[in-house]
């Protein structure tokens, strides 16, 4: 039987304090942005073709054919734009915090790969999109890019919103043009679990898809590129997400779906903007993000199956040793450990 306290709605005070309302009011719109602008663009594309705007449709067109090949050469990254101090507002919300475990030297390139996924990813976004914790400061040196999924570089208008935080798709082909860019100091981020991942973001869950993960193994060696591993404490506290274990019917439909599709769809809820009870905001949870210690990597071009081994067990154990190593800071039980599927 349900409880009157689980049935009562918890409101926001009225004096709350202006910046704390101006922190939610960012927040929001990167959500908005997440889980509507895509589809927005796409439907708002089409219905200007049958108005009197069609021109606008049509000309955008034309860019968007001229302009294919941008998202997998680089992107086109504002840095003004990832310095607004609009993030930090974002960045204080929860608040986020990047931690430098190690200098990354700016001659070398590197891969990064970021754990856990989450539900939004709001620490990749917020580290690797934005200057509001101070990247460029701890990594002076380094040109860095978060990877997405390649679906979304398809939606018109969206895909230049997206473009100008840095976001490129993350096939290899894109990953590789940054790669190769001369003179070293180039940092490509990707969030290896990616899309099924966010099935396992519940809080107090520690799995991390990472066991038959060895395509970014493979891009690190091709490239000469090290390995850095990444933990993001408190990514999977943000949202409570509906029971769905393996096995179960919902759990079924979801892994359908995003074989089918390419994205998950995590049935997740938190808190709201004018109440704490319900809705799709996230918690105000602190997110401390942990830069590991780079793996040195040599080129080759083509790595046997054993060298991906090898580099792939280095780099789960790297991974371990930095959660085991910092868990103690950020609340973790002494009795958790990383699960790796």
């Amino acid at each position: 039987m349900v409880s009157d306290f689980d049935l009562r709605i918890c409101f926001a005070p009225a004096n709350v304090p202006l910046v704390r309302r101006i922190q939610t009011a960012v927040v929001l719109q990167w959500v908005f942005s997440f889980l509507a602008l895509a589809p927005i663009c796409i439907i708002l594309f089409l219905l200007l073709l049958f108005t009197r705007f069609w021109l606008i449709s049509v000309l955008y067109a034309i860019w968007w054919y001229i302009d294919w090949d941008t998202p997998s050469r680089g992107g086109r990254k504002v840095p003004f734009l990832c310095r607004m101090r609009l993030w930090e507002y974002m960045r204080d919300y929860f608040p986020i915090k990047l931690v430098k475990t190690a200098d990354l030297d700016p001659r070398k390139n590197y891969v990064l790969g970021f754990h856990p996924h989450g539900v939004l990813v709001a620490g990749a976004f917020t580290n690797f999109c934005t200057e509001a914790t101070g990247f460029s400061k701890l990594f002076p040196g380094l040109r860095y890019n978060l990877l997405m999924l390649p679906l979304w570089f398809r939606a018109p208008f969206f895909r230049d919103y997206i473009m100008f935080a840095g976001l490129v798709p993350s096939d290899k082909e894109s990953a590789s043009y940054l790669l190769r860019r001369k003179g070293g100091g180039n940092a490509v981020v990707i969030a290896v679990g990616g899309a099924p991942e966010a099935l396992d973001a519940h809080p107090g869950d520690y799995t991390v898809h990472l066991a038959n993960k060895k395509g970014f193994i493979k891009l690190a060696i091709e490239h000469g590129a090290d390995l850095v591993p990444i933990y993001s404490f408190g990514e999977n506290e943000l949202f409570d997400q509906v029971e769905n274990r393996r096995g179960t019917w919902l759990r079924y439909i979801q892994e359908r779906l995003q074989f089918i599709m390419g994205i998950s769809l995590p049935l997740f809820h938190a808190r709201g903007v004018f109440q704490y009870s319900f809705g799709l905001m996230p918690y105000r949870k602190p997110i401390n993000t942990v830069v590991g210690r780079p793996i040195p990597v040599e080129k080759n071009e083509k790595p046997t199956a054993e060298e991906l081994d090898v580099f792939h067990q280095r780099y789960m154990d790297e991974l371990s040793r930095l959660f085991e190593e910092h868990k103690g800071n950020y609340g973790v039980a002494e009795d958790s450990h990383l699960l790796f599927q």
